[in-house]
């Protein structure tokens, strides 16, 4: 019997080089449409399956393999006489490689002008099932759905005269997370929309499904008693985290990528210089500075004690200073966008520290997941980022452009702080923070507890409070700490009680008009 491969791409990437090598390797080769074009123009002797099957494609292409001169060579078992018998019988030779990716339906519906007709046209039949038959059967057949594994099936073949049992089981299970991800997109959409009206389409389908790839087992999970693993996005756009690159270090601990997640969310969020110092989750210190070393010591400042053992993540380039002054205390993680030669050879004398490059950008995840009991709170990101412009003064005492300076920056930092949250900030830097409490005036207590603790003086401070006062009571305790300008979103039924406060403690104070609660 001769050895056959089908190839049917829309993504012809390596497609003709592949082809090739397979004829230079006795097989022959079976195709459709624009594939089999592609593959006769390169001179490349190919049979299209109408040809093959005595069948024409028809419905407009809908109908090309779905032919049991096709299925049968797929899904026989050549081991078991009955089926090799069958095919003898009926004239169908059997086939031992399918090469198959499918209709773009991810890039149909990604075009804003896609209508539902023209999604509909994008969901692939034939493919899927020729795919998922040859997965079914990779005792005897070997499927590629990915051109990245062609020369592995190329090399196989050339060295062993056929492709090894454990790369055939490798690429059958490539196969039906493949199509798993395609079901799960087109459900979505499909449930994303009233009947097939897609401008009632919403971010939040009846039926949501997500597909992630396990990146690691984990030693343990939060606690040592909890089993974890770590997955990611089949594709990480730019500047996410899951896109990170571990230069040196220890592996990475699940309480580690959760930190560094919200340390790296934090400092990528200002253009200039920034260093941001999370522990447990919270920025216990952050600041911006000229560069990487001073941003850093200035941040460290804030609160030394908490800063031991924690995630740092910078904006830009960690200079050789930076990293001579780091490596005077015990962190965790380090993550910056790059690093020096020199910080790198300083940090090499750590063989433990973590040291993580990830590259700057724009992207936010689509979705902000929550797991309750027996179901999943789901919200977009809160990547909103107040400007100067959106600001309203509502006190008698206008702020200083120092003062709006300090307090878009502490707004920025509060934004990653969980509530409820105060911080105060002056000349660029977290001098206090509040975070987590039950009662705003207690986080407010904190924060200025915490800029004594580490010698700081918070007179002529700015402060951030990531929701409204409900009570005067709040804002009084941060005016008595030395704050002289505050930040708030507004909006509570007892705004004018705060504004007068305000006025009466002689403070300039700013609306944002939104919040930042962060649980």
């Amino acid at each position: 019997m001769k050895k056959q491969a089908l190839i049917s791409c829309s993504d012809k990437s390596g497609v003709v080089e592949f082809a090739k090598d397979l004829v230079d390797l006795g097989y022959h080769i079976l195709s459709t449409g624009g594939t089999a074009r592609l593959i006769a123009e390169a001179g490349i002797p190919v049979q299209e399956v109408a040809d093959y099957t005595g069948f024409p494609e028809m419905l407009d292409g809908r109908v090309k393999t779905l032919n049991p001169k096709i299925h049968a060579g797929i899904l026989a078992r050549r081991p078991v006489a009955e089926h090799m018998q069958a095919l003898k019988e009926h004239g169908i030779e059997p086939i031992d490689i399918i090469a198959v990716n499918l209709y773009p339906f991810e890039q149909a519906i990604a075009n804003p002008k896609c209508t539902f007709e023209n999604a509909i046209e994008n969901i692939d039949i034939g493919g899927p099932t020729m795919i998922r038959a040859a997965a079914k059967n990779h005792e005897s057949v070997t499927v590629i759905v990915s051109p990245s594994d062609y020369r592995k099936v190329i090399d196989e073949i050339k060295a062993k005269g056929e492709v090894s049992k454990e790369t055939r089981l490798e690429l059958a299970k490539k196969v039906f997370v493949h199509t798993a991800h395609y079901d799960a997109m087109i459900s979505n959409y499909l449930t994303s929309m009233k009947g097939d009206d897609v401008t009632t389409r919403t971010k939040f389908p009846e039926s949501l499904t997500r597909q992630w790839v396990k990146v690691q087992d984990m030693r343990y999970g939060e606690n040592p008693h909890q089993e974890a693993a770590f997955y990611k996005e089949r594709s990480v756009a730019p500047g996410l985290l899951a896109g990170y690159e571990q230069l040196q270090g220890k592996e990475l601990s699940y309480n580690n990528i959760a930190d560094s997640d919200a340390a790296w969310e934090a400092v990528r969020s200002f253009d200039s210089p920034a260093c941001v110092i999370i522990k447990h989750a919270n920025p216990c210190g952050a600041a911006i500075g000229m560069d990487s070393a001073e941003a850093y010591l200035k941040a460290f400042k804030c609160d030394p004690t908490s800063a031991f053992g924690g995630i740092l993540a910078f904006n830009s380039v960690l200079t050789g200073p930076a990293a001579e002054e780091i490596s005077k205390q015990f962190a965790e993680v380090i993550i910056a966008p790059e690093f020096s030669k020199e910080a790198l050879e300083i940090f090499s004398k750590k063989k433990n520290l973590r040291l993580l490059t990830v590259a700057l950008g724009h992207a936010r995840n689509d979705f902000d997941m929550k797991r309750i009991g027996g179901g999943l709170l789901v919200q977009t990101p809160d990547s909103q980022l107040v400007k100067e412009s959106d600001l309203k003064v509502v006190t008698k005492i206008k702020p200083t452009s120092v003062q709006i300076s300090d307090m878009m920056f502490a707004w920025r930092i509060a934004k990653f702080v969980k509530s409820n949250t105060i911080v105060f900030v002056r000349n660029g830097m977290t001098l206090g923070v509040g975070a987590g409490q039950m009662s705003r005036v207690d986080s407010a207590r904190i924060a200025s507890i915490k800029a004594k603790e580490a010698g700081l003086s918070l007179r002529g401070s700015v402060a951030a409070s990531d929701a409204f006062f409900p009570f005067r009571d709040g804002l009084d305790v941060i005016i008595d700490a030395g704050a002289t300008a505050v930040i708030q979103p507004g909006g509570s039924i007892r705004d004018d009680e705060v504004i007068a406060a305000a006025d009466e403690r002689q403070i300039t104070m700013v609306f944002t008009g939104e919040r930042h609660f962060r649980h």
